[in-house]
């Protein structure tokens, strides 16, 4: 296999990873997480979004958090954005940060569509079209992400069809890179490669990503079939965070440190530090009260320990 010789890992923890935790997380704890992922190495990550706090209160301290994390040159700061509303309250930092990145997220799936941005597919685009126009013409990168790219709680198999509609529309309008979503975790490799080939009938293998959650402990294997197709970027989530609210059972996105510790296993570099990775994941895990998501680090954690006593 022809894998990559480098992997940019996208982590998704700080904005997708916590939208969804019922209990309040502090701005503070937040800006601590993603200056830690910062400094172990993380060079893209969604840092928070504009919706209305209505709908996503955990984002509510969008600009308080955007204002207080570190910034630098070399990382590029994404922020989702899914109407003219949210965007137009993002650019107010766009001078902050030499690489900020808008993210618009469509469905493969009608009813999906529906449920979580209450409009059908088409509707979801009209609704993003005017988003990428604003972007370009300020000069901020657009990122589009397909959720439902397998599987659907309601609609069950998705076919590929569905994701190379939704690919070409996201692209016709602007979005310069596609994220291929297993949103549920119920994809197997041969399922997510189908979808991605999909996608790469209108996005360039440089401009796609993978983002799958481990449901059914397939994450791994699904980046693995992935690399093998030549992708090179994927959404992972730090400690494993976050779910999804319209899929029961529905766990995060792949570990962060899962996925760093097979493509080091793998010889393929990502420019992270994976002792310092988990000890951001373990230090927000701990704050909410759980075990750490990652088999990895959790590994690592009682290796830690066992050191010590000895």
């Amino acid at each position: 296999m022809n894998y990559p010789n480098f992997v940019k890992i996208i982590d998704v923890g700080a904005r997708d990873g916590l939208q969804n935790e019922k209990q309040t997380v502090p701005s503070d704890v937040k800006i601590e997480l993603i200056n830690g992922l910062i400094d172990a190495g993380v060079r893209k990550l969604e840092a928070t979004s504009f919706v209305s706090p209505k709908w996503v209160p955990q984002m509510a301290d969008n600009d308080t958090v955007l204002n207080g994390i570190v910034k630098r040159d070399d990382v590029v700061y994404s922020v989702l954005t899914p109407n003219m509303k949210g965007f137009d309250a993002a650019l107010a930092h766009r001078d902050q940060f030499a690489n900020y990145e808008v993210v618009i997220f469509g469905s493969a799936s009608e009813a999906f569509s529906q449920k979580n941005i209450n409009c059908s597919i088409a509707e979801s685009i009209e609704r993003f079209a005017p988003v990428a126009d604003a972007a370009k013409a300020h000069g901020i990168k657009v990122r589009g992400v397909i959720s439902c790219t397998v599987g659907c709680p309601y609609e069950g198999d998705i076919s590929p069809d569905k994701v190379a509609y939704v690919t070409e529309k996201l692209v016709a309008i602007g979005a310069q890179h596609i994220g291929i979503a297993d949103t549920i975790g119920v994809g197997t490799p041969i399922k997510v490669q189908k979808a991605l080939d999909a996608a790469l009938r209108y996005i360039d293998i440089d401009n796609i990503s993978g983002h799958f959650h481990d449901t059914y402990g397939q994450a791994l294997s699904n980046t693995l079939a992935a690399l093998q197709m030549g992708v090179w970027q994927f959404d992972t989530s730090v400690a494993g965070l976050g779910g999804c609210p319209y899929a029961k059972g529905a766990t995060g996105s792949v570990a962060t440190e899962d996925v760093v510790y097979l493509l080091h296993g793998m010889g393929i570099e990502t420019g992270i530090d994976l002792d310092k990775l988990v000890d951001v994941g373990q230090k927000i895990s701990a704050f909410l009260g759980r075990q750490d998501g990652s088999k990895v680090a959790t590994a690592i954690l009682n290796k830690r320990k066992s050191l010590t006593v000895s």
